[in-house]
């Protein structure tokens, strides 16, 4: 297939275009290298530096594409607090403005990468994805609004639609920036470096930790299964890790033991968040194939940046 990932130099889109090249297919990126980085792309890749709002330049780089893959997005909770014009202008923005494009190309499918923070706090786990949504940041907001205009838009105009609501999604070459880093590079980064792990809260808050291959898997099969037109799929592990357990892990692969800092204060999102998967199952052929032990391995393996361990 001709495949454009929108969002294609970022971590998990990385990650799908080169395994999507691997397979043969023909492969366009979009980003605005606002946080990726192209030099991890496959040579076989045609990039494409640019924003998802630029129409026109959508236009040219859906030509005789097959199906979509818009992962671009802004995605720090704590930032989107901050910024939220700027979450809404990217976010939902950039979304409105790639589905007008692809209607006007006449694509025939759009995945879109969404987030496990459209569920907010929810007493029923682990959550389905009937459950009703409670976003609680700009951010998840953000997300509600673009699978809702991807849905909208798709029934309008004929294009088949899949949405992923992805977990902690975790692996090689994540990115760590300076604040509000996500908890496993970070507490990865600590840990090896022989620096203190700060917890906030009780540690006891839970999450669903998914590696990279696992996420990459459900994408592509999201692109290629046949007759899922409107499906919306859970991906994760379908584990539940507490935070505090993650970095009992990390102690465990990495030999070292960690110097904990406890902090009852600061911002910890919801208490407890894991997937319910068996949609994903049925519907894409879908399973977890690393656990959180082998990936945090694979993870330490393969990214320089963690050398000291």
């Amino acid at each position: 297939m001709r495949i454009l990932v929108t969002g294609g130099a970022g971590f998990l889109g990385t990650a799908l275009a080169n395994k999507l090249v691997q397979e043969g297919h023909i492969v366009r990126v979009l980003d605005d290298l606002s946080a990726g980085d192209a030099s991890y792309l496959d040579k076989d890749i045609l990039f494409s530096r640019g924003d998802t709002r630029d129409i026109p330049r959508l236009w040219s780089l859906l030509k005789d594409v097959d199906c979509v893959y818009h992962l671009a997005a802004r995605v720090s909770v704590p930032e989107s607090i901050a910024y939220p014009v700027e979450y809404n202008d990217v976010n939902v923005g950039g979304t409105v403005s790639l589905m007008t494009a692809v209607r006007d190309a006449r694509v025939k499918r759009v995945v879109l990468a969404s987030s496990a923070a459209v569920y907010g706090n929810q007493a029923q786990q682990p959550i389905s994805e009937s459950a009703v949504l409670q976003p609680e940041s700009p951010y998840a907001v953000s997300k509600v609004a673009a699978e809702n205009y991807v849905q909208a838009i798709g029934k309008l105009w004929g294009i088949e639609t899949v949405i992923l609501r992805i977990q902690n999604a975790y692996g090689p070459n994540q990115p760590l920036p300076a604040s509000h880093a996500p908890v496993v590079p970070r507490f990865l980064k600590q840990v090896c470096s022989g620096g203190s792990v700060i917890l906030f809260g009780s540690g006891r808050q839970t999450r669903d930790f998914v590696y990279i291959s696992d996420v990459t898997d459900a994408l592509i099969a999201a692109g290629s299964v046949p007759d899922i037109d409107g499906t919306i799929c859970n991906i994760g592990s379908g584990s539940e890790t507490s935070i505090s357990e993650l970095l009992d892990v990390i102690e465990k692969v990495t030999g070292r033991e960690a110097h904990r800092l406890q902090n009852g204060v600061g911002e910890v999102g919801v208490s407890r968040l894991y997937a319910n998967i068996s949609r994903a199952q049925e519907v894409l052929g879908y399973s977890s194939r690393v656990n959180l032990e082998t990936g945090l391995r694979f993870t330490l393996e393969q990214d320089v940046r963690f050398s000291p361990c």
